[in-house]
């Protein structure tokens, strides 16, 4: 049987149809754009929002961490370096700068708002030190640091903090484990400043466990130099050589590596491990290897006890 032939107007009508069913279809698609990006904004706006709120109560009891020895190295949201801005400056770097030296440097940089901040924080913490319920008001402002002075600012605003209330080692562990990323790192950055013993190395030793690069930054400074003991501290910088923290940040390099075979041992068997593996040898590796070649310099009194005791 012949199909019977459509005429002009039947094809004018058809195509019609499907001109508008397109532009119905383009109109849909375009709707259900623009309603992912109102999700997506309000997504980023609630995320922010989440950020600058002071923890409640019941945040703070719940130490539940998403961001630590879970992470892999090769993420770049954990391994990207702490600019260097933000970086508190190491033995081997320069002086480890005091509180005092810390307070006149913001008072140099911060603006006006971000001064009366800080000195309202800093008194608002000397009146009321230590800890005080679920959370304490410096706990807050703690929390307010980066907003409030800046990300190039707040490790130090935040060290000032913490000293201002006099945080103790009990202090500092809840803060560390309660706190954010940023806040742990504060914490780690005050330990030479507050705590004289080996008291905070549990602090360390957690940092030491993340693959989070900012935290180990900090984890490697003046206070592990006093206190890790020589086999943890070989192990954190072979850490720094693992995830890409430049050995620049562990404090006190020179002393500790100086004439340290053991040490000597371990970057060579590393070094052989990713040769064999056809991946190149960190250029911070052969650093440290000469160093190790070095002479050795009386120590400071640190022994292999897992918890830095002397025997």
């Amino acid at each position: 049987m012949t199909r019977p032939r459509a005429t002009p107007a039947a094809r004018t009508e058809q195509n019609q149809n499907t001109q508008a069913a397109q532009g119905r279809e383009d109109a849909a698609g375009s709707s259900r754009g623009a309603e992912g990006r109102e999700d997506a904004a309000r997504s980023s706006r609630g995320a922010e929002g989440r950020e600058d709120a002071a923890r409640s109560p019941q945040a703070a009891q719940n130490p539940k961490d998403t961001d630590r020895s879970t992470q892999d190295p090769s993420d770049a949201r954990t391994c990207t370096p702490t600019p260097a801005s933000t970086r508190l400056p190491t033995e081997d770097t320069a002086p480890t700068p005091s509180l005092a030296d810390l307070r006149r440097h913001l008072a140099t940089h911060l603006d006006p708002a971000a001064r009366s901040w800080l000195d309202h924080a800093l008194d608002e913490a000397a009146a009321h030190p230590g800890i005080h319920g679920p959370i304490s008001v410096w706990e807050l402002r703690l929390a307010e640091a980066g907003r409030r002075c800046g990300a190039a600012h707040a490790d130090a605003a935040r060290v000032l903090v913490l000293a201002a209330a006099r945080a103790g080692t009990d202090a500092l562990t809840r803060v560390y484990f309660q706190g954010t990323a940023d806040e742990r790192r504060a914490v780690l950055h005050a330990l030479p400043h507050l705590v004289s013993g080996p008291g905070g190395l549990p602090l360390v030793e957690d940092a030491l466990r993340t693959n989070d690069t900012r935290l180990l930054s900090a984890a490697v400074g003046p206070y592990a130099a006093r206190h890790l003991s020589a086999h943890a501290w070989r192990h954190a910088v072979l850490k720094c050589l693992f995830t890409g923290v430049p050995v620049d940040h562990v404090a006190d390099l020179s002393r500790r590596a100086a004439g340290d075979g053991e040490l000597a041992r371990m970057l060579g068997d590393y070094a052989a491990e990713r040769t064999a593996a056809g991946r190149a040898v960190p250029e911070d590796l052969h650093r440290v290897l000469e160093l190790t070649e070095s002479e050795s310099v009386t120590p400071a009194p640190v022994t292999d006890h897992p918890h830095g005791k002397e025997s």
